[in-house]
Parts: C-alpha cells; sequence; structure tokens
C-alpha cells in the first residue's frame, strides 16, 4: 500500500476518536459549568442569621463555621487518594451528593447540629473539586494539557459568574427569598448528579492506574519509569510510586523559586480562604440588611470573580525577572492585601467594604498563575500534581490551626471584627518576610551584579525554548528519570 493510500484512510481511522475526545471535553466543561450555578451560595450567611432560621452570630461564626475548615482537612487525603485509585468518576458523583446534601440540610434542618453536617458536605465537595481538575487531563494527550486547564478553568468561573449574578437578579429585582433560591439551587444541583452519571470513567489515572495505559507510541512519562525501574525482588511499600513520588517532591523542594512559591501558596492561600469563609459575616456585621433586596453578595462574588479571571489572565502577560523580583513582588501584593483588610475591619461603609473584598480576591488571583508557572517551570506534569496537592495539603492544615486557635468557641472563639483584625496582622507579617527576604536577595544581587546582568543579557538574547530549558537544567536534575 503506497504512503498516500495510508494518508487518505488516516483521518477515516481517526476521524471518530478525535471527534470523541472533544465531545468529552465539551461535555465535562458544561458539566463544570452547570455545577457551579448555586443562586443561593452567595447568600448563606443573611440566610442563617436571618428570619428563615434565625441563628445567632455566635453560633454561625464560632460553632457552625468552623466546621468546614475542620472537615476539609480531614477528607482532603483520603478523597485525593481515592480520586485517583477510583479514576475520578466515583468522586464527582459522591461531590454532586454532597452538594445535594448541602442544598437538603439548608432547606430542611433546623438544628446547630443540621448546620455543621452541612458545613461537613461543603467540605467534601471542596476536597473533590481535585476529581473535575485532574479528570479532563485523563482525556487529552500531554500536549494540549494547557489549552484543556484553560478551558475547564474558564467553564467553572463562567459558572461562578453566571450563578452570583442569577442570584443577585433573583434577589434586588425579583424580590425572591432566600429560602426560594436554595431551592433553585438544590434544582441545579441534581441535574448535576445527573450530568455526573453519564460522564465516561477513564481508564488511567495519575498514581494507581498506570499499567492499563496505552501509550500509542509515545515516550513513557516519569511515573510509567517509575512503576516499571523498580527491578526484580520482593516489593516494598517504599517502591510505591506515590511514596517514590514524595521522596522526589523533597528534592525538588531545594530549588529556591519552587521553595519560595510552595511557601507562598501555603501561607496565603490559608488566610484567603478565611477570609471567604468568614466575609458574609463581617458584612452583615457592618450592614445588617433588614430588606433582603439590599443585601448585595451576588453581586460582590460576581465582580470579584470577573476581576479574579481578569487579573489572572494579565499575569500570563507580566515579563520580568522573577529569580530577581519574586520576593518584592509577593511582598508588594501581601502587603496591599493588608491594607485592604484593615479598610473592610475598620469601614462603616458597606460599599468600600466590598471594594475592598474584590481587590482582595483579585490581588490574590493575580500570583495563582504566576505560582503555577514559577512551581511547574522545572517538574514533569505528575511532580507538578502531586507538589500542588502538598502545598494544599499543608495550607488546609495551617488554616485549620488558625480556626481552632481564633474561631472555634474552645480555642478564643473570637467575634468577627476581631478575627479580622488578627487576619490583618497575618498578612502584614506575611508582608514584612517578604519584603526582607526581597531585601536579602536585592543585597545578594548588587555583590554579584556584573555577573547576573551578562547571565540576563545571554537570556534576552535566547530562544524561549532555551530559556526554560535553562531555568530547568541547573534545579531540576533530580526530576529525570
Amino acid at each position: 500500500m503506497s504512503k498516500k493510500d495510508e494518508g487518505a484512510k488516516k483521518p477515516a481511522a481517526e476521524a471518530a476518536p478525535d471527534q470523541r475526545w472533544k465531545l468529552q471535553v465539551f461535555y465535562l466543561c458544561f458539566y463544570g459549568f452547570m455545577t457551579q450555578i448555586r443562586p443561593g451560595e452567595s447568600f448563606i450567611t443573611p440566610y442563617l442569621l436571618g428570619p428563615d432560621k434565625n441563628f445567632t452570630e455566635v453560633e454561625v461564626t464560632n460553632v457552625i463555621t468552623p466546621v468546614l475548615t475542620y472537615s476539609y482537612t480531614a477528607v482532603l487525603v483520603p478523597i485525593f487518594l481515592l480520586t485517583d485509585y477510583l479514576r475520578y468518576k466515583p468522586v464527582l458523583v459522591l461531590q454532586s451528593l454532597s452538594h445535594i446534601s448541602i442544598w437538603l440540610l439548608l432547606i430542611l434542618g433546623t438544628s446547630v447540629l443540621a448546620m455543621q453536617f452541612m458545613e461537613f458536605f461543603y467540605g467534601v465537595t471542596m476536597a473533590a473539586r481535585i476529581a473535575y481538575s485532574s479528570y479532563i487531563f485523563s482525556l487529552v494527550a500531554p500536549s494540549r494539557y494547557q489549552r484543556m486547564a484553560s478551558y475547564s478553568r474558564s467553564s467553572v468561573l463562567m459558572g461562578v459568574f453566571a450563578s452570583s449574578v442569577l442570584g443577585q437578579l433573583c434577589v434586588t429585582v425579583g424580590d425572591v427569598p432566600f429560602l426560594t433560591l436554595n431551592y433553585v439551587s438544590l434544582g441545579f444541583m441534581s441535574f448535576g448528579l445527573i450530568l455526573t452519571l453519564f460522564l465516561e470513567r477513564p481508564k488511567r489515572s495519575l498514581f494507581f492506574n498506570r499499567a492499563e495505559v496505552d501509550c500509542n507510541g509515545a515516550a513513557p512519562t516519569e511515573l510509567d519509569k517509575m512503576a516499571t525501574g523498580g527491578g526484580e525482588g520482593t516489593w516494598h511499600w517504599r517502591d510505591a510510586v506515590l511514596c517514590r513520588m514524595l521522596r522526589e517532591v523533597g528534592m525538588v523542594a531545594k530549588q529556591p523559586q519552587l521553595r519560595l512559591w510552595s511557601i507562598w501558596w501555603i501561607f496565603n492561600s490559608a488566610g484567603y480562604y478565611l477570609i471567604l469563609y468568614y466575609v458574609q459575616i463581617l458584612w452583615n456585621e457592618i450592614y445588617p440588611a433588614r430588606d433582603n433586596r439590599r443585601v448585595y453578595n451576588g453581586g460582590v462574588d460576581a465582580a470579584s470573580t470577573l476581576l479574579g479571571a481578569v487579573a489572572a489572565f494579565a499575569a500570563g502577560y507580566l515579563k520580568i525577572r522573577w529569580t530577581l523580583w519574586s520576593e518584592l513582588v509577593i511582598g508588594a501584593v501581601t502587603a496591599f492585601q493588608a491594607g485592604l483588610l484593615l479598610l473592610m475591619n475598620t469601614t462603616s461603609n458597606i460599599w468600600l467594604c466590598y471594594a475592598a473584598y474584590v481587590l482582595f480576591r483579585g490581588s490574590y488571583q493575580f500570583l495563582v498563575p504566576i505560582a503555577i508557572f514559577r512551581i511547574a517551570a522545572s517538574l514533569s506534569k505528575e511532580l507538578c500534581a502531586l507538589v500542588f496537592g502538598v502545598n494544599t495539603f499543608f495550607a488546609t492544615v495551617l488554616k485549620t490551626i488558625i480556626t481552632v486557635i481564633v474561631a472555634d468557641k474552645r480555642g478564643l472563639g473570637l467575634s468577627v471584627h476581631p478575627q479580622f483584625y488578627v487576619y490583618f496582622g497575618y498578612f502584614a507579617l506575611l508582608a514584612v518576610a517578604y519584603l526582607l527576604a526581597a531585601v536579602g536577595v536585592g543585597i545578594q544581587h548588587s555583590r554579584h551584579k556584573q555577573p547576573a546582568e551578562l547571565a540576563f543579557a545571554k537570556e534576552l538574547r535566547q530562544p524561549a525554548a532555551d530559556v526554560l530549558a535553562t531555568e530547568k537544567s541547573p534545579e531540576a536534575g533530580t526530576t529525570q528519570a
């Protein structure tokens, strides 16, 4: 058979599989969008504090809300492992069932214990997000990872934005009660469960299901080599792929940029999510609206989501020498966040508080893609996923420790305003540490100014691919199989 004939037959043979993965990706993105349509989510706190449930602020702040952090910490590692071992779909079904449980408890529950169970299921849904974010990579080749990640992330952001706008329009324009919004959210979550049932269960996953991978002639990944490189002899648990990769993470953690941005991820994301958990209580304290139509939580969530998406997009076009300026950028942004927290906590103007919150979220989202790039620059895809998982785990542990000490009634049990003073101090301390580190880097750079300038000039003359290779080679030698 001639090469011409082979080329003529190739499209017919590959058209169906090619269209199949495209349909799967589209369906998964549609699923990601629809499962974010929860118009009642922005109004949970005023719903709990209002006449529908009539819980006290102390109960919501110091008894109910802390359970979210505890449950997330408790289930994060098991769900991370089960996601990969069970190949994604069962965990996505669990997430949908947990979402339904949340809204059923919000609608039917009347006790503090019921609301604590609601927060527990909320923690399960948050931990199960890893299943959606990693599922899409099982559908495509590694060359398409970056594009698919942007598709899945964009679909989620659009869903959050649409949900927030829908909730705000229903409350402000339609004068829809919060209870009705919860019924609407329950309906969308039930529809999300139906969508989950039609997801295809992948045959492969990142850590535990490597033997079934059909590489189709492609070069084996680092995990494939690890999985088959154990040699002969008795198997030991230390030879498991996940254990070997954890040891590998410990070795690559010596890289300065990876260590810096991982520290930022752990400490700043812990504080960031604590702000997200308690900010609605702060808003209610500053402006205890008696008319639901004057509660603008949904609009604020929509604006912060939109600004976060724009900031994340803009960060991709920021071209500076990160090995020199990372500490200064992180320190400046963290100091800005600390100032915003102080403003949020001291102002009596709810609109000023709203604006500060929007800027706070936008500044965090601005640094997220930079952190992802700086961490991933010298790692394989598999190690990158594990590093992010380890960072998230430590951030969750830190968040739990702070919650036990500051918010829980068994600790200090602070009300919302003193809590936000603590969070302001936390971010201010981080900013001082980052800026001092930036000064240290600047002093070190000035001592070796001439060699550094020569290296930078050489770097600017290199093509982009060569620059990346240059960045990888000195520090990533331990990641090579």
